[in-house]
């Protein structure tokens, strides 16, 4: 199957063929769509290519990108415990702590469209769209900053977002995270509390994403779907019969040269704590312990 990342400007205009091979989605206004973000919905971490937006308009160093990149792809490969989750996770905030939330969102909504829009999956989101059209809603579920998954959403068109929640007192970073990272796990259970407070069927629902980590939220919905799926989801996915789609038309994740398939978890999970933007009182909707949300 082909699959390409949208140009800036026309993320929604998927190709033709994408579009045909696309699942049919029933109108259910008791359904919706949760869609996972790196090498999901966008090729490569999408808290990387923030985390260099950063670097380039020096609000921390590339030795500090570089020496945390490197510290997550070794925990990566070596498995990270839960005591090194919480120490990776200690480190990142301190890049942030401090800083005003305002300054961030901003750089945040200049990054995404000098770098980030054209490396949409045009296959994925078309995938989002027929959602939409069927008068469903579709969500973002991401490890990633919950203000930068909504930034995100909001170019998308997409109703809302659910990431990681940094604290932030006056508008400033405190330095301590709400939570925990949204990831495996996590991710289930935060779309559970959704799924309540929006009235949501569940075994309606649909959920996307590439990663084995996020066979939790997979097995949570009544149709789960492999979208450039890691071989660990690859080999889940074709043992349990669901559908597998890959836009990355035989080339390795790997080819544009951040960390994707290896490191994204760890990248998201280290990176995504420390740049998490939540301003209080800032985003409507429902609060949850783990997670934020908001509309589009």
């Amino acid at each position: 199957m082909s699959g390409r990342p949208a140009t800036p400007g026309t993320p929604a205009e998927p190709a033709a063929s994408e579009l045909e091979a696309a699942l049919t989605v029933p109108e259910d206004p008791a359904a919706a769509a949760f869609f996972d973000v790196d090498n999901t919905m966008m090729v490569g971490a999408s808290i990387f290519h923030f985390a260099k937006g950063l670097a380039a308009r020096k609000f921390f160093s590339w030795r500090d990108l570089v020496t945390f990149t490197m510290r997550q792809t070794r925990l990566r490969v070596r498995g990270e415990s839960h005591d090194d989750m919480h120490t990776t996770r200690d480190s990142a905030l301190a890049f942030v702590a401090g800083k005003k939330v305002d300054e961030v969102v901003t750089l945040g909504e200049e990054i995404y469209d000098e770098t980030m829009a054209d490396k949409i999956w045009s296959g994925t989101r078309a995938l989002a769209q027929l959602h939409l059209d069927a008068g469903q809603r579709v969500w973002l579920v991401t490890a990633t900053p919950v203000e930068l998954a909504q930034i995100i959403a909001d170019r998308l068109k997409l109703t809302g977002a659910l990431g990681t929640v940094a604290e932030s007192r006056d508008g400033v970073y405190t330095g301590r995270l709400i939570g925990d990272v949204l990831h495996g796990e996590a991710k289930a259970a935060a779309v559970r509390r959704l799924a309540a407070a929006e009235g949501l069927d569940l075994a309606q629902c649909a959920a996307y994403s590439d990663s084995i980590n996020d066979l939790p939220l997979l097995s949570l919905v009544g149709r789960p779907v492999a979208v450039n799926p890691d071989s660990a989801l690859r080999g889940e996915a074709r043992q349990r019969g669901w559908e597998i789609r890959d836009f990355r038309t035989g080339r390795k994740a790997a080819r544009i040269g951040v960390p994707t398939v290896a490191v994204g978890g760890a990248v998201a999970g280290g990176v995504a704590a420390g740049l998490a933007l939540r301003k209080r009182g800032r985003l409507p909707g429902v609060r949850l312990p783990n997670a934020a949300f908001r509309r589009g």
